[in-house]
Formats: structure tokens, sequence, C-alpha cells
């Protein structure tokens, strides 16, 4: 069993924790060129969340994906490979300020996928709120299990990712 699931109300903190973080790992990296975005719940002001930070990192060869590796656990990650995502590099952190990694090469459309949703939860408090509730209630519904209530998610999470590329297509986000 999981640990139980739990909505905080946002924290600006989120934000300082993700700089912070973001920091150390290009130190790690030194030579290694890579991209990194705040993604996930925490990177939307205003919205309730795990308080977890999930990082996007993009590096652009997969080369360079296999060379980040190495100073990721030398930060304390733990590597679990793709994690039943495809072209997806998946870490954690659960000893202090718990955080998520997804490392992906330039051109993975996940990527895209995770800055659009990000996006639009910031453009729009509605919709922003909506997900709050959704994933509150499901909190709640499925609190000891994660792999249900991330399932539970998909549909709005999907929704949410259609209308953003609507409006960047329309030149409004």
């Amino acid at each position: 069993m999981s640990d139980p699931i739990v909505i905080a109300p946002y924290d600006p903190k989120w934000v300082v924790r993700f700089e912070e973080e973001c920091e150390r790992i290009l130190d790690a990296f030194s030579d290694l060129r890579a991209q990194i975005e705040h993604i996930g719940s925490t990177a939307v002001p205003g919205l309730a969340a795990k308080p977890i930070i999930d990082i996007l990192i993009m590096v652009y060869t997969a080369e360079d994906a296999i060379r980040a590796i190495t100073p990721l656990v030398r930060l304390g990650y733990t590597c679990y490979g793709e994690a039943e995502i495809p072209g997806r590099i998946y870490f954690d952190r659960r000893a202090y300020e718990p955080c998520h990694l997804h490392l992906y090469v330039q051109g993975n459309p996940a990527i895209e996928r995770h800055l659009l949703f990000r996006d639009y939860l910031r453009a729009h408090p509605d919709a922003r709120d909506a997900y709050a509730e959704l994933k509150r209630g499901l909190a709640e519904k499925f609190r000891n299990d994660r792999p249900t209530y991330t399932e539970a998610k998909t549909e709005f999470v999907r929704d949410i990712e259609a209308r953003a590329r609507e409006e960047r297509a329309n030149g409004r986000l």
C-alpha cells in the first residue's frame, strides 16, 4: 500500500523549492545542457496539490539522457527507468523535500502535454479550481490507491490538454 494521498492548499514556497532544486540539478550537470521546467500542480499558483515538486528535465539527445542519470542519483534521487511511460526516465526523492523528476529527450510529445496543461491552468482560474475540487474528491475516495487516483483524473487532464491546444492554435495561449 502506498502513502495516503494528501492534497494541501497552495503554498508559494513550492516555487522557491523548485528554483532551489533546479539550481542544484543544473550545477550537478556541469557540462550537460538541459532545460528545466516546473510542472504539475505545484507549478500552478493557487492550485491545491500533493506537496511534491514535479520537475521536467529536457535534454537534447538520448546520450545526454543517459549521462544525466548519475548526477541525479548523486543528488539523492532514485532512478526507476521508464516506469511504464515510454520515452521518460523517472526519478524520485523521498528522503526530504519530495520531488519527482521526469527526464525527456527534446521532441517527446509528453513535454508539450505537460507544459500545455500547466499553462492552461495558470491562465484559467476556473479550470484550476475545478481541477482542485476533482483532486480533493478523488483523494478522499482513493486515499490509498495512487494508480486509481491518477487514472480517475485522466479524462479531465485530456480535456484541458485539448482546450490548451485549441487556444494555442488560435494564438490565445
